[in-house]
C-alpha cells in the first residue's frame, strides 16, 4: 500500500498554531501588556526579536527604544526638579525677608516706625518698585497717607469687599487712587491686601511694571502674613483710628 501525502487546508508558509490563534487588535495587545508589566521580563528572549522603526525608516530594539524614553523622561523630571527647587529657594528668600519685616514691626514704637519699616522694606529688601500703603480715618495724621472710609470705598470698595488678598490688573482710576496719577501709568500688575481686623484699617498694595508678574494664579501668602500683622499693629499706636465695620 502506497503511502499519499496527507493534504492539508493550512495557508502555506503558515503553522496550524498561527491559523488557530485569532488576530488580535493593537488596542488588545497594548492593554494585556499593561495588566501584564512583567511579561517581557520572564520572557525576555523576545525582546532581541523586537525591532520598532525610526521615524527615519531605521530600526532599533526595544530595549534601545525604552532606554531613549527612559533617558528623555529622566531629563524632563530633573527639569521639573530644577523648576521646583528654584521655587523653594524662592520661597525660602521670601519667607526671611518676611520674618524680618515682621521682627521690625513688633519692634516698632510709634505709627512712624510701622510706616517707614513697612515701606522700606518692600522697596529694599522686596525691591518692590510701587509701593503704597493708605490708612483709613476721618481724622487724618501727619504720618502716612490718610484718606477717609467714604472715598476709599468709592474708589476702591469693590476689591476690599472679598476681604481676601487680590492680585491682577486693575482698573485705570483704581491704579490712580492706589499709587498716584505718575505712577499709576507704569504699572503693569497690582496685588492688594485689605488691612483688616475687627475692622477695616487701611489696604496695602503693591505693584510691578510687568503685566504678568502679580496675576491670580500667583500665590499672595507672604503679602497676607505682613497685612495680618499690620492690621493688629495699627490699632494700638492712635486712637483717632477708625475702623470702619
Amino acid at each position: 500500500m502506497t503511502d499519499q501525502p496527507q493534504t492539508s487546508n493550512d495557508t502555506p508558509g503558515q503553522s496550524p498554531a498561527e491559523n488557530a490563534v485569532p488576530a488580535l487588535e493593537a488596542e488588545a495587545v497594548s492593554a494585556w501588556l499593561q495588566q501584564h508589566p512583567d511579561f517581557f521580563a520572564e520572557h525576555d528572549e523576545l525582546l532581541a526579536m523586537m525591532r520598532v522603526p525610526h521615524q527615519r525608516g531605521d530600526t532599533v530594539s526595544l530595549v534601545e527604544r525604552q532606554l531613549k524614553l527612559l533617558r528623555e523622561r529622566n531629563i524632563e523630571m530633573r527639569h521639573r526638579l530644577s523648576q521646583l527647587m528654584d521655587v523653594a529657594r524662592d520661597n525660602d528668600r521670601l519667607f526671611e525677608k518676611t520674618r524680618r519685616l515682621i521682627l521690625d514691626l513688633m519692634d516698632a514704637t510709634s505709627l512712624e516706625d510701622i510706616v517707614i519699616c513697612v515701606e522700606d522694606s518692600l522697596r529694599q529688601e522686596f525691591q518692590v518698585p510701587f509701593v503704597s500703603l493708605i490708612l483709613f480715618s476721618d481724622n487724618p495724621m501727619t504720618v502716612g497717607r490718610w484718606v477717609s472710609a467714604a472715598d476709599a470705598q468709592k474708589a476702591i470698595g469693590g476689591l476690599m469687599s472679598g476681604g481676601k488678598t487680590l492680585c491682577g490688573a486693575l482698573r485705570e482710576h483704581e491704579l490712580e487712587f492706589l499709587f498716584g496719577s505718575e505712577q499709576s501709568r507704569e504699572v503693569g500688575s497690582t496685588a492688594l491686601a485689605a488691612l483688616n481686623h475687627q475692622g477695616l484699617h487701611g489696604v496695602l498694595a503693591i505693584g510691578s511694571r510687568d503685566p504678568q508678574h502679580y496675576k491670580s494664579s500667583v500665590g499672595t501668602l507672604f503679602l497676607s502674613y505682613i497685612a495680618d500683622v499690620l492690621s493688629r499693629l495699627l490699632p494700638r499706636f492712635t486712637n483717632s483710628l477708625r475702623s470702619v465695620r
